[in-house]
């Protein structure tokens, strides 16, 4: 017992109060570094080596698949993916409407989110250590500190994928219209439909390139022999946008039903064109209401104290004369 009282009281000395639970704290992290390349290592499937063992030609394509350099991240796969089906959608289709694309997009997103949060935690605790040795903060502040910034690496990533989410899809909004109009030019020019969406996917790169990619990625999966319904379903899934769902169903209902294409387009363009208009004057309705606390505190102090400030002195002069 001795010996383990002068351990706790050099600690004590050494990071203050806190110091054992600290200490307990690092030693916990520790070990869980330690174990935890064991954990995530994943074990070969006996089925994976008699799949390796066979035939030559399954080995030879597998060659020739193009190395995205994902093998570190591979082995890692049943702890960065979700196990869930629907989970793993859900995240899957949040990151391509982010602009997300790749094989390991799930499994990269997963990686960084677990990466920075530890990362930023052992940074939280190194800075607890050094304000426990250089003062003497409370128990509050030292958990505050550790569990802080662990936490902002965590949901940092997803804070990032929101944001590249929300900002790819405000472009699409702004540039669908124009896309429309173009598009409508071409069919009335005597292009088809295919024609007119690769046109209008080498006009809108310079402007809007996330639709432009989305129309690019329409036409290379129209050359490969895609389903033409289910390629517009598809980009209507992948974009995320209301305006564009409702562009893929008249598609859809157009070439189901037999009509023209070019009065579709003409009356879907004309719409949108009026709804960007709204949206702007929406937008333009807002502004009174979100200039009115900076107008009360940039314009009321300053006129009150034009209008009060020489009563005011007034009244304090006066007060001051007649006390004297």
């Amino acid at each position: 017992m001795g010996f383990l009282d002068s351990i706790n009281q050099r600690l004590i000395d050494l990071l203050g109060p806190f110091g054992p639970l600290i200490a307990v704290g690092m030693l916990g992290l520790l070990l869980i570094l330690l174990v935890l390349p064991a954990m995530l290592q994943k074990r070969e499937d006996p089925l994976d080596k008699l799949k390796a063992s066979g035939a030559m030609s399954g080995r030879a394509a597998e060659k020739l698949r193009a190395s995205q350099g994902t093998d570190k991240l591979d082995k890692y796969s049943s702890f960065l993916e979700p196990q869930d089906a629907e989970e793993y959608s859900a995240i899957r289709l949040k990151l391509i409407q982010a602009g997300y694309r790749t094989k390991s997009a799930v499994k990269t997103y997963h990686a960084v989110q677990f990466g920075l949060g530890i990362t930023l935690l052992l940074l939280g605790v190194a800075y607890a250590i050094y304000k426990s040795s250089t003062g003497d903060p409370s128990t509050k502040a030292t958990v505050m500190s550790i569990l802080g910034p662990g936490l902002l690496g965590y949901y940092l990533p997803k804070y990032w994928v929101n944001k590249r989410q929300g900002e790819r899809q405000l472009e699409m909004i702004n540039g669908f219209p124009d896309s429309l109009d173009m598009m409508l030019v071409c069919v009335e020019a005597g292009q088809s439909l295919d024609q007119s969406i690769i046109r209008v996917s080498h006009e809108l790169k310079s402007g809007f390139p996330a639709l432009a990619e989305e129309y690019e990625m329409v036409s290379n999966e129209m050359k490969a022999g895609k389903d033409k319904t289910q390629v517009l379903r598809d980009m209507s899934e992948r974009c995320g946008v209301p305006d564009i769902a409702s562009f893929v169903t008249v598609l859809i209902q157009s070439q189901q039903f037999g009509t023209s294409i070019a009065e579709a387009l003409r009356v879907f363009s004309a719409e949108m064109r009026d709804k960007r208009v709204m949206r702007a004057e929406e937008k333009a309705n807002t502004l009174p209401t979100k200039m009115t606390l900076a107008t009360m505190m940039l314009t009321v102090p300053p006129l009150l104290i034009i209008l009060i400030g020489p009563s005011v002195y007034n009244i304090y002069e006066t007060l001051s004369n007649a006390n004297f």
